[in-house]
């Protein structure tokens, strides 16, 4: 599947839509954090880092739940998951806001034994609430059902849990960063960050298809 995601993302470029707009916000957000944060010394900067993390997992439920669409056989159209996704909006933005918190309450209990054992438990926390959106945005479930599917669909494919974990940290974290137009061309700040969004939108994209089959194959099985 992580091969035929490439031509699936080619015929439906619509999917980029929401992440683009996504990753452009976030640039916005970067603006004002420095501009409202700088002369705080920085104070209240997480609040704009946990904005963008929302907006990102949000556009990544709506590329879901198309690319799911397009997994089913259906038409894959922008306008019908837009709509799908828009009438489990709260539902998403719940799931988020608890992956979120979940996974920041491992990392800063683990992280009053040392910052390797934050970061580990935080790890390890988003790895079984890994498929929280796809629960939220395919399967509907708000907020703690959404967390508790997720947990569910890893014990059942746990090998392709892991892989998938695997992909989204190699894509999302070292493929990003490492843009091919970022390192070929001088850029001023503001399009090397345009550029890092493109990326993003890219990744996000293609990172929905295997995102959707995986959780789609574990809530089939369970489901049996």
């Amino acid at each position: 599947m992580y091969f035929r995601a490439f031509p699936m993302l080619a015929r439906h470029l619509s999917i980029l839509a929401v992440p683009l707009l996504a990753a452009v916000i976030d640039v916005l957000f970067d603006r004002l954090q420095t501009l409202f944060t700088d002369p705080l010394g920085g104070g209240g900067a997480g609040i704009f880092t946990m904005l963008s993390q929302l907006v990102y997992l949000w556009a990544f439920g709506v590329a879901i739940v198309q690319a799911s669409n397009v997994w089913r056989g259906r038409r894959g159209s922008f306008d019908d998951a837009w709509e799908e996704a828009r009438s489990k909006f709260g539902g998403i933005v719940i799931a988020a806001i608890g992956f979120q918190f979940v996974v920041w309450a491992g990392s800063y209990v683990g992280s009053f034994l040392s910052d390797f054992v934050g970061l580990g438990l935080g790890a390890i926390a988003a790895f079984f609430l890994i498929y929280t959106i796809p629960a939220a945005a395919i399967g509907g479930m708000p907020g703690s059902l959404a967390l508790a599917a997720s947990f569910r669909a890893v014990r059942e494919s746990v090998l392709g849990s892991i892989v998938l974990a695997v992909v989204f940290f190699a894509v999302y974290y070292i493929a990003v960063p490492l843009a091919l137009p970022f390192l070929l061309v001088h850029l001023p700040p503001l399009g090397g960050q345009l550029v890092l969004a493109l990326a993003r939108a890219l990744a996000l994209g293609y990172l929905a298809f295997p995102f959707a089959k995986q959780y789609d194959d574990a809530a089939f099985r369970r489901s049996w």
